[in-house]
């Protein structure tokens, strides 16, 4: 009986043991009170090829599979959602995917996410005519992809948005409205890349309203930080209204108050996780600390020729104490294969780390 009992104990380790360890690679929260929200860093690489589409699904599906157990709450997108806005002749090196199938493809991504979570997706530079940058306003289909209807759940939040560059209204620029399960009202903005002083002025007005004066602002734009942690002054684009992270900061994030969480993406050199990211905060007017990091992956797999950012996610575990916010990075491509899975994780200082907001 007692050699049965051992079998069967050794059985069972056998047969447990490549569950617990897939388990032990999977994020987990470290409090069940805690809830989440997954940054996705810039699509464009993954779009342009065909072939590197199913990248993009597999972070998609993880995303809607985990998203009761990680509590996932919100999606945002740092922006660069399609390599070119309207290229119709794609050369098959730089891209084989015409603007319009790069958009048909980033919608269709998102679209898994329809109804079952909500997301913000920002505009980054490639979402605009970046190849005709000498007459503006700049131009984009953003709004003809991403409309307030697409996803039902970002409609129900849907408080507040304003007009494009080429003066059409769209959530290029806008606000949602939400409540964490511990009750801590929040406002989700994002803004255009680049974004022109009235829409600076805009956004200014609506945070500093008296109905959202309490709330817990996160601000998601494309361009924000460099690799070194600091705030850009400026982009390669010759364009005559527009601001980058310092001028972001000074006319709005300084002044506001309530921002507290500034998100962007855009910066990245091949396979080089840290030139990928930056993250530092500041003291706002209000003496308050602001959180702003910047997360990206389009060059990792491979450089823009590659498969599109080998999977990495960020997943933001905010705790119930209202303040600590937990970072993890993450890719659910590496997590399928047994001969990957241990790629997985990320666990350097700048890519898995805790801060704290107001």
């Amino acid at each position: 009986m007692k050699i049965f009992a051992l079998w069967l104990l050794s059985l069972l380790t056998v047969l447990t043991a490549p569950a617990q360890q897939q388990d032990s690679i999977q994020p987990v929260l470290s409090d069940p009170n805690a809830w989440s929200v997954v940054v996705l860093p810039d699509p464009q690489n993954y779009v342009k090829y065909k072939r590197n589409q199913p990248l993009l699904d597999i972070m998609m599906n993880w995303i809607n599979e985990n998203r009761e157990r990680l509590r996932i709450k919100m999606v945002l997108c740092t922006g660069d959602l399609v390599e070119h806005n309207d290229i119709e002749k794609p050369d098959g090196i730089k891209m084989d995917q015409t603007g319009l199938q790069q958009w048909e493809a980033i919608a269709a991504a998102f679209g898994k996410l329809d109804g079952r979570i909500p997301y913000v997706a920002a505009a980054g530079n490639h979402d605009y005519n970046i190849f005709s940058y000498t007459h503006e306003p700049k131009h984009t289909n953003y709004p003809k992809f991403f409309t307030p209807e697409k996803n039902p759940l970002n409609k129900e939040l849907l408080r507040e948005y304003t007009t494009n560059p080429d003066n059409v209204p769209s959530l290029e620029n806008s606000c949602l409205e939400w409540s964490s399960p511990q009750g801590k009202a929040f406002l989700f903005m994002t803004l255009e890349f680049a974004p022109r002083d009235a829409i600076l002025q805009w956004a200014k007005q609506v945070v500093t309203q008296p109905k959202y004066r309490d709330h817990t602002v996160v601000l998601l734009t494309h361009v924000y930080l460099n690799y070194r942690n600091e705030q850009t002054k400026s982009a390669k684009y010759d364009l005559r209204d527009a601001n980058y992270g310092a001028a972001i900061w000074e006319k709005l994030v300084k002044p506001a108050g309530n921002i507290q969480l500034v998100i962007s993406g855009h910066i990245g050199e091949k396979d080089n996780a840290r030139k990928h990211v930056g993250f530092r905060t500041d003291k706002n007017a209000a003496g308050k600390k602001v959180q702003q990091m910047t997360f990206n992956a389009q060059a990792m797999g491979g450089g823009h020729y590659g498969n599109g950012g080998d999977g990495w996610l960020r997943l933001l575990e905010f705790m119930p104490d209202g303040k600590t916010v937990h970072v993890k990075t993450f890719s659910p491509f590496f997590a399928m294969s047994p001969s990957t899975k241990q790629l997985a994780r990320r666990k350097e200082s700048f890519d898995e780390f805790s801060f704290e907001l107001n």
